[in-house]
This record gives structure tokens, sequence and C-alpha cells, in this order.
């Protein structure tokens, strides 16, 4: 069982006891949030783009758009007074909603497709780092974690294709090591990493779900639980890196 959302074996309060999670209204994000409730999170900021969703104790929803960055920095100034000991990421595109992307081949490669997919999956969250990472506590254990991808390693790429994603997610990581790069500077204590959930049945997967192994496919809970494992296993030298659903490190 995680440390993360959970009484600790002394009695002390479970940690963290305030969280963000962006990307509340997906599938992880909302599994993140529900089972960081039941382990005993006392506040959790729930972002989506409806602001309403998903509702339960503890849990404060607030509006926000990957791609309006005034959105972001009100749900930061919303949670000031009470900031977050984890800020947890749950965003990503594949497939654009208008059914473009994945390109299989570099002759698919569209200006348009590839901006959005980097607008989406690379740059919202760095305007998410950009106004949360300062609410991270400065003497104390903080977490800012991002869901990445393991297509987004350029040693471990041997099939090519899926460029937009790829690309988005690589520099997605590169961004996850500068940041925790600069924060151990001011909070020693951050920890800033990637995560890789698996594949998870969810719309983002559905389509390339045909042909995985038995085993392969996880339910949100499922890879929510994974994630948080992994997060309650990780210290500040892990920080600038990113790790699978097991607690692999995946190569840069």
């Amino acid at each position: 069982m995680s440390d993360v959302g959970h009484s600790k074996p002394d009695g002390s309060a479970p940690w963290p006891a305030t969280a963000a999670v962006f990307g509340a209204s997906g599938g992880i994000g909302r599994a993140l949030c529900e089972a960081l409730a039941q382990g005993g999170t006392q506040r959790i900021y729930a972002g989506s783009r409806s602001g309403d969703e998903p509702a339960g104790e503890g849990i404060i929803p607030f509006a926000f758009d990957l791609q309006d960055e005034a959105s972001i920095t009100s749900a930061a100034s919303m949670m000031q007074d009470t900031p977050p000991q984890m800020i947890l990421v749950a965003t990503g595109v594949l497939t654009l909603a208008d059914g473009r992307g994945p390109e299989r081949t570099y002759k698919r490669l569209d200006p348009g497709t590839m901006a959005e997919v980097l607008a989406l999956n690379t740059i919202g969250p760095a305007m998410i780092a950009k106004h949360m990472l300062q609410l991270l506590p400065r003497v104390e254990r903080g977490v800012f974690a991002a869901l990445s991808a393991r297509v987004g390693s350029i040693s471990d790429n041997g099939l090519g294709g899926w460029h937009s994603y790829r690309a988005s997610k690589a520099a997605l990581n590169m961004l996850l090591k500068n940041f925790a790069l600069e924060m151990d500077r001011t909070h020693k204590d951050s920890i800033i990493v990637g995560l890789h959930p698996g594949t998870v049945d969810s719309a983002l997967s559905q389509p390339f779900q045909k042909g995985l192994p038995e085993g392969q496919l996880f339910t949100p809970a499922k890879s929510a639980a994974h994630l948080l494992d992994v997060l309650s296993g990780l210290d500040t030298a892990h920080s600038g890196r990113v790790f699978d659903w097991k607690g692999e490190e995946t190569p840069s």
C-alpha cells in the first residue's frame, strides 16, 4: 500500500494533507482524486474545464483551460492560502478531438496538428508549473508530477512514428528536468518527476488497445494506485527523472 494518502505507522496525519489535480475529469485524474480522498487527504483541488467535477468530501473543483494561462493563474491564486503539498498534472492528448493524429509517417506531418499537440502536452503543463511550483513548501516534502509517456524517450525509440506525440512528451521530460534543477536551489525537499502510467482503459488509449497482452491494460483506479505507490517511494535524488507505473526509470 502506498504511503501517499494513508496514515503513517507512527499515527501521524496522512500525507499529503492537501493536493491539486489538474485534469480531474479524465480517467486517471478522477481516479487520483478518489484515491487521495479515500487515503485521507483532507483537501483536494480538482481542476477540469467545466470546473464542477468530480464531487466528494474534501474535493474542491475549479475550472482551468490548458490553453488559457489566465485560468491557470486564477487557479493558483485560489490555492495560495492553503497551498498543495502535491501537484499532479493528469492531462494529455494523443488523438485530437477532430481525429487528427498520431502521425505514423513524416509524410502526414501538419503544422497545425503539431502546434495543438505541443500546446496541450507540453506548453499547458509548463504553464501549470510556472504558476504552481512556487506554491510547494520550501522546507518540507513537495511533489510535482506530470503524466508523461515511454514513447517520449529518445534512446528507447526503435519504431519511429507518432511524431507530434513523441516530440511533445520528450519536450515535457526536458522541462521537468529543468524545473527540478531550478527548484533544487530554492525548494530543497521538492521532487519533480514525470510518470508513465502504462496503458489505461480510457478514451485516449481506446483506439490502440487491440492486441495488448493480457494484464497490460489497467483500469484508471489501478493506474492511480500504481502511480501513488511510485510517488511514495521517491525522494529528492529522483527529481528530474521519469518513472513508469512499476517504479522503474524510463530512459531519456
